[in-house]
């Protein structure tokens, strides 16, 4: 997947994520809890993501069964790596820094962050 893909494909996205295949119907009554889009709009969204060759469809009778080309754990780190590569030079401590300043971190924040530092000292 070369391209990245709009806040309403990434909606779609974490449909196919969480469960795949589905059809388009399927992708629309999923996504109807948090969205306002008609079919058509999935649709033309669906048609988009395998354009970018984000997903994959397969023929299911008359219709179409669409299921995700890209992990979620890969494309997390690539957005994520690009966010930090893009803001923050490719560093990560001034992220936390930020975040940090701006008090963006709750106590639970720090104390998750604490011990994933010593589980990787360790």
């Amino acid at each position: 997947m070369a391209e990245r893909i709009s806040d309403a494909e990434h909606a779609i996205m974490e449909v196919l994520w969480d469960e795949s295949p589905l059809s388009a119907q399927d992708v629309a009554e999923r996504v109807a809890a948090e969205k306002d889009w008609s079919a058509n709009t999935v649709k033309t969204l669906l048609g988009r993501l395998l354009a970018k060759n984000a997903i994959t469809h397969e023929e299911d009778g008359r219709r179409y069964l669409y299921r995700p080309v890209v992990a979620r754990d890969d494309y997390v780190d690539k957005e994520s790596r690009r966010l930090i590569d893009r803001l923050f030079g490719g560093k990560l401590t001034p992220l936390v820094a930020h975040l940090a300043e701006r008090d963006a971190l709750t106590q639970q924040d720090i104390d998750e962050i604490e011990a994933l530092l010593k589980g990787l000292k360790s």
